[in-house]
């Protein structure tokens, strides 16, 4: 199709996500995309930013597809990628328009965009979302601790806490304390460099350093690109404060283990701050080595649980606030009570109903409607921690009575052990909740859990036996 044509197209279905889009999804990621061709029924999209792929693919990629379906016709879809050569072109085209309107500026609102313009290619060369900020992350009882350490290391990087490392399960905020430390730091001290990065990026970043040898009749064999690999170590060591996300993904990854080890070496030796992410605490991810295992429990390591129900009520109560969509407060109570495992969760449920409503022309959200469109949705959610000790009390022929009493019996004893690890594993319950539901102190939770998981991995059967029950549980 000729590219005139594809304009034209994109050009309708920009007005339509105009239209169904909140105004900063719009703005920040969607105006910048470029549609390229359109064959097969497929409207190909680039865009100049990585980020803006990842974000819209995880939170809007199917309302951008209604859009297309509403202008081409139901079989159609959209496709969505990063291409460097347009980032490029892009790139230029905005510095020439900015050199325009400087010209019809005054020295004082010249002053100002340059600012703003400066602000911006810092937070690109730092590789930040610019949605996630300590002002729009909601601190619970679950987040307290983690939100106040990294609150002070963004105050003060390199005084106290370094390294600090945040962990807990997917969804609950580690990515967004990571950013928002690199945010303010950036808005403060403009002197500092900022890198966020995840270790699946540094990994493959690394990776391509190395190359093979395809010289005529020689045997192939990989090699290190010397000058590639001394520019890779610069882009990650010349920082002042380094936000690692993702750290487990570094598990048993010799290579590369033994490479960030003289990139965290490097930056600690000269008082640099480090940040850490995981899904685990240091101890816990067992193939790391022992090395960085003791680095990273140097300085401060701390937790993020499940929130509790008052902070997903006022979570999704905030992002409904920043997507400037109404609702009844009782939608806000109604996802809350249904959806408690994470963050992401609790956003994807709003806005599901949130599309909903949109395409429906519905203004003001009700409770009713939330019901309808999540009641799928939410026999997914149903299962809690009664019914997974319900359904191992059975497989090992004792009672939930049982696992709550003082009996020392080794069936029981494997049993309760068994409930705490799966209902810490399966729904993200803290320590304490599992422990105020088997009667017992949360330390002992603590050792149950810590206890299976070892045994898991050394002992095939037992690891067989909790798969079988884990499959029960899920059906």
């Amino acid at each position: 199709m000729d590219i005139t044509d594809v304009n034209v197209i994109w050009d309708k279905v920009k007005a339509d996500l105009e239209e169904n889009l909140p105004e900063h999804v719009y703005n920040n990621w969607v105006t910048p995309l470029a549609a390229v061709d359109c064959e097969n029924d497929t409207l190909v999209l680039y865009s100049p930013h990585s980020m803006a792929v990842d974000i819209l693919k995880k939170s809007w990629f199917n309302i951008i597809k209604s859009s297309v379906k509403r202008i081409l016709g139901d079989n159609a879809t959209c496709s969505l990628s990063y291409d460097p050569e347009y980032a490029k072109s892009y790139i230029k085209t905005q510095k020439e328009e900015l050199k325009k309107q400087k010209a019809g500026q005054t020295k004082e609102e010249r002053s100002v965009e340059d600012a703003k313009a400066a602000l911006a290619k810092m937070q690109s060369s730092a590789n930040l979302n610019l949605n996630l900020k300590f002002e729009n992350f909601v601190v619970g009882e679950n987040s307290k601790f983690a939100y106040n350490i990294a609150y002070t290391v963004a105050n003060n990087p390199s005084k106290q806490f370094n390294p600090l490392f945040i962990y807990g399960s997917s969804g609950l905020g580690k990515t967004h304390l990571l950013q928002a430390i690199g945010h303010y730091i950036i808005f403060n001290r403009p002197d500092l460099t900022v890198r966020y990065v995840r270790m699946e990026e540094y990994f493959n970043e690394m990776m391509r350093c190395y190359k093979l040898n395809e010289s005529p009749g020689a045997k192939k064999k990989q090699y290190c690109d010397n000058a590639a690999m001394r520019k890779f170590h610069q882009k990650f060591s010349n920082v002042d404060i380094l936000l690692m996300d993702d750290i487990q993904f570094l598990e048993s990854k010799l290579k590369t283990m033994e490479d960030f080890f003289s990139t965290f070496e490097a930056l600690y030796t000269n008082n640099k701050q480090i940040v850490i992410a995981s899904d685990r605490e240091p101890k816990d991810i067992p193939k790391l080595d022992k090395r960085l295992r003791t680095r990273f429990e140097m300085g401060i390591v701390v937790d993020i649980l499940p929130p509790d129900f008052k902070t997903r009520y006022e979570i999704v109560k905030a992002y409904a606030k920043e997507l400037d969509i109404e609702a009844e407060d009782d939608v806000f109570k109604f996802i809350a009570e249904n959806f408690d495992n994470n963050v992401r969760e609790l956003k994807g449920a709003f806005n599901k109903v949130s599309a909903f409503a949109s395409f429906s022309d519905i203004g003001l959200i009700t409770v009713n409607l939330a019901r309808q469109v999540l009641k799928n949705s939410i026999k997914k959610n149903e299962l809690t921690i009664d019914i997974i000790a319900g359904v191992v009390a059975e497989y090992f022929g004792v009672t939930v009575k049982d696992l709550k009493s003082t009996a020392r019996q080794q069936k029981i004893s494997n049993a309760r052990q068994i409930t705490a690890y799966l209902s810490r594993e399966i729904l993200s319950l803290s320590y304490e909740a599992i422990a105020d539901y088997l009667d017992k102190k949360h330390t002992t939770i603590l050792y149950s859990c810590e206890t299976v998981g070892e045994k898991i991995k050394v002992n095939s059967d037992f690891a067989n036996t909790i798969q079988d029950i884990r499959a029960k549980i899920k059906k």
